[in-house]
């Protein structure tokens, strides 16, 4: 019998204005299928002019300029509902949804949707629930003693995953799924009898654990930092009074 790692998979990516959830916004995104390791991807990619400058250090990090999404990009609310319906649609279907660093991606994809088609992430998925994998949670909590960073250059180099062009959407979003099925593999002996179903549960519960730890080291360091235990989306946050 096949294991999930070794079966369909799906993964989002987003490229942003910046690294702020609540504020920032989406100027590319890809939605990457593959229906077992080796196949070849199906790839659809979206463009988006955000309303919004777009600052030097984030164009720095993705190449997109200004002139070139206002010219290229199309407005964020039919681009926005078409990245939900398309999660959705894997999501119905039972397909796994590789996401790394899940909490941000997804955040960010909710709030644009708040913005722009006044609904959220999780309406979209009252009928079928997402199943998120996000390398980055396993990894840490898979090989949580390993000394360095866990970014996706990090995780693709420890793994042995091919990343090229970081940074653009479907680049990366193939590159964590490669991560998924190569960590997946590493760790057969812990990861083959869960389904995605558990182990969204169990990352959740990973996260939090993680955050917290990762909240008590600031506070060692003196850091004011919030760390947040939610995952794979944060709440939305009160409205000021």
């Amino acid at each position: 019998m096949t294991t999930w790692y070794e079966g369909p998979l799906a993964a989002f990516d987003t490229e942003t204005t910046g690294v702020d959830v609540e504020t920032d916004r989406i100027v590319s995104a890809a939605v990457v299928v593959q229906d077992a390791p080796g196949t070849r991807p199906r790839i659809t990619r979206w463009l988006v002019n955000p309303g919004v400058a777009v600052p030097e250090a984030a164009t720095a990090v993705h190449g997109l300029t200004d002139e070139h999404l206002q010219h290229h990009g199309r407005w964020p609310a039919p681009v926005v509902y078409e990245i939900a319906e398309q999660l959705a649609e894997h999501a119905a279907m039972g397909r796994p949804l590789v996401v790394m660093n899940a909490p941000f991606d997804l955040t960010l994809l909710d709030r644009e949707l708040r913005r722009h088609r006044a609904s959220s992430l999780d309406r979209w998925f009252e009928r079928a629930p997402l199943r998120v994998l996000d390398p980055r949670v396993l990894d840490k909590h898979l090989d949580r003693y390993r000394k360095g960073r866990r970014t996706l250059t990090d995780l693709c180099g420890h793994y042995g995953v091919t990343l090229e062009g970081a940074h653009d959407a479907a680049a990366d979003a193939l590159a964590a799924m490669e991560v998924v099925r190569a960590l997946s593999r590493r760790f057969a002996t812990r990861l083959e009898r869960l389904s995605p179903a558990e182990l969204h549960t169990l990352q959740a519960n990973w996260h939090a654990a993680q955050a917290r730890g990762l909240q008590a080291w600031f506070a060692r360091s003196g850091s004011e930092e919030i760390v947040s235990t939610e995952w794979p989306l944060r709440p939305e946050l009160p409205a000021a009074a």
